[in-house]
């Protein structure tokens, strides 16, 4: 029980730590902005496709969180299965057909972003991996709880606004296309990246539905990622165009 207790308390400060990284990064982002996609820099070192990064950048996630779980398949409870596969519907779009999608044939993004995806991706399989094969404990009142009724609805609300929002994007530009114009309609009338909102909002339904540790520690290091690059993109936009609409924000409706 004392090595039980020791250990819990190990992953419990690993978490905390990881978390502490996020806030860290978040501030770092603000001054440096992530060198991929419009903001995609040969001095950043080797590339690879865009395409390629995304797949191996993001399968790893997928990959070791099954490895954790693999082993107590059966004793996993329901309400456990429930979350793991909101999860993995995310990534499973994120890895196999988003990135098929785009048509940004011939783009490229610094090798250095995937593997720094790559560590981030395996620390939050771990995370969560971990947790749900070790210290989950959910009996199936769970899902009458108002905190994961209303984490599942906004959940989907945002993976909803996310993959909408990316799909507008993505039909801006014909196949073979890569010069960028701006987008209109929708969400994209009050805040420069909806998209990237959508997501925000999903992963805070995942973190509140779960009400665990590593699931909010992963809403933290999202909003981290997304806060910055959203602001970024602003940014390039306003630059970029002298027609922009004045009154859009970034991320957040009359907020940020």
């Amino acid at each position: 029980m004392h090595l039980l207790l020791i250990a819990y308390s190990s992953y419990c400060l690993f978490i905390y730590s990881w978390i502490a990284l996020a806030i860290a990064v978040f501030f770092l982002l603000l001054r440096v902005t992530a060198p991929y996609g419009r903001h995609s820099s040969l001095k950043w070192g080797p590339t690879i496709s865009n395409c390629l990064g995304w797949v191996i950048m993001e399968l790893p996630v997928l990959v070791l969180l099954w490895i954790y779980l693999a082993p107590v398949f059966h004793s996993i409870s329901l309400v456990s299965w429930v979350m793991i596969s909101l999860f993995c519907l995310h990534y499973l779009n994120r890895t196999f057909i988003f990135p098929f999608r785009l048509h940004t044939r011939g783009k490229k993004m610094p090798l250095i972003i995937v593997l720094s995806a790559i560590l981030f991706n395996l620390v939050n399989g771990f995370s969560l991996g971990y947790y749900f094969a070790h210290y989950a404990n959910y009996a199936n009142s769970w899902f009458t709880d108002i905190r994961f009724i209303c984490g599942f609805i906004l959940f989907f609300a945002g993976m909803y606004i996310n993959l909408r929002t990316d799909d507008q994007l993505i039909h801006l530009r014909k196949p073979g296309e890569t010069h960028y114009v701006i987008p209109r309609n929708g969400l994209f009338e009050w805040v420069s990246c909806p998209n990237l909102l959508g997501e925000l909002i999903e992963w805070l339904g995942f973190a509140l539905l779960c009400w665990n540790l590593p699931a909010w520690g992963f809403f933290i290091w999202t909003a981290a990622n997304l806060i910055p690059r959203a602001i970024s993109h602003h940014s390039w936009y306003r630059n970029t165009f002298a027609d922009y609409p004045a009154n859009r924000k970034a991320i957040v409706p009359f907020v940020v």
